[in-house]
Order: C-alpha cells, then sequence, then structure tokens
C-alpha cells in the first residue's frame, strides 16, 4: 500500500479535475475558506498566471505556496498544488511509518496526509486549529502534505536559490531544491513524490 495514496498510479481522481493553470495556481488561502471562495481564488490566481508566458513563468522566477514548519519557512512549487484545506477529520492508520498522520476523504477520493515534520525529524510544535493540509500530485501520486500554517504565494528566482546550509541536515537537505538568502527553504516536490520511503509494504489491519 502507497502511504502517498490509496489510489492507484495513473487512476483519474474522482471529481472535477483541475485544468493545469489552476493546478499551477495555489493561493493565500485563509484558514475559513469554503469550497466555493477557494476555487474562485483558484480560478483567479490561473488567470493571472495564464497572462503570464509560459517561458517567463518557468525561467528565471519560480511561483510558490510558502508555508510555515516547525516555525521555518518553506515553499513548493505551484504546479504541484492541487488545493488547500483545513485539517478537520482524519482517520490514524495502523502499520505505517510515523509520519504518515492518517487518511482524510476528498470528494470522494482517499487522500493520506504526510507529516513532513516527523519525516525531516524537525521538532513537533503539536496540531492546532490552524492546521492545514496542501494536496499536492506530479500526475501519478497525491498526498496531502501538513503545514503549520499557509503564508501565502510568493515568487523565487531560481539564481537566488544556494545549496542547504549546514543547518539543513538528514532528509531535509536531500529533498531541498535549494534556499534562498532569507532562508527560504524549496521543496523538491517530484523527488518526495517519487521516494520508495513514503511506500509502505505491511498490510493494514
Amino acid at each position: 500500500m502507497a502511504a502517498g495514496n490509496v489510489q492507484q498510479p495513473g487512476q483519474a481522481p474522482d471529481g472535477p479535475a483541475l485544468s493545469e493553470n489552476e493546478r499551477e495556481a495555489g493561493a493565500d488561502l485563509p484558514d475559513q475558506e469554503s469550497p466555493e471562495q477557494v476555487q474562485a481564488v483558484l480560478e483567479a490566481r490561473a488567470a493571472e498566471l495564464a497572462a503570464v508566458p509560459p517561458a517567463a513563468r518557468s525561467g528565471r522566477h519560480l511561483d510558490c505556496l510558502e508555508f510555515l514548519l516547525s516555525g521555518e519557512r518553506y515553499a513548493l512549487e505551484l504546479r504541484y498544488l492541487n488545493q488547500t484545506l483545513p485539517l478537520t477529520e482524519f482517520t490514524p492508520l495502523f502499520c505505517t511509518p510515523p509520519f504518515v498522520l492518517g487518511l482524510t476523504s476528498l470528494r470522494g477520493r482517499i487522500i493520506s496526509i504526510i507529516d513532513l515534520r516527523r519525516f525531516f525529524e524537525l521538532p513537533s510544535v503539536g496540531l492546532a486549529d490552524l492546521n492545514r493540509v496542501m494536496v499536492v500530485a506530479d500526475g501519478s501520486m497525491e498526498v496531502g502534505i501538513l503545514a503549520d500554517s499557509i503564508l501565502g504565494v510568493t515568487s523565487v528566482a531560481v539564481a537566488d536559490l544556494q545549496p542547504a546550509p549546514s543547518a539543513f541536515t538528514g532528509l531535509r537537505e536531500e529533498f531541498l531544491a535549494g534556499v534562498t538568502a532569507d532562508r527560504l527553504a524549496l521543496l523538491d516536490l517530484r523527488k518526495i513524490l517519487a521516494d520508495r520511503r513514503i511506500v509502505v509494504h505491511e498490510e493494514v489491519g
């Protein structure tokens, strides 16, 4: 069983699919957004991105969603983001690594929630009402990534990305695309989603 998703690779998800621009869109989403408000923000952001030539978007700058993990600033590229949602009900799983928080249902799809704080062995600040889940996908794998809070959309200059400093050790360093001068750490989402360590081989009882 894949910890990232119980859905088989390549299987079409239930519910309305987002367009490429909508998946790239992301948003600065407050915690109390309704599904209709979330979709409206995604569509508005998609329209903004559509007005910018693809080469300009994927060349010198990357559109990213910035969020907090254990008090540190991280970012992921909007092209991997399907949506964000508040952490409400989820079902814990047995026989899974500690970083697999559990399962939640999203428009008929079962999504696994990954706690990167535990995966990266960061200090945990505990769950709170402000916890958000960022649903990300790369075409074959779809997971929910837990964030302490979402800070908003930002643009990261590729030329500004530097190798991770010595403070970013272990798995964090392995799964970072780079760190900016103001210590914003950009995650390599494609590498995370492809890593076999998030695949569970044990049967869930």
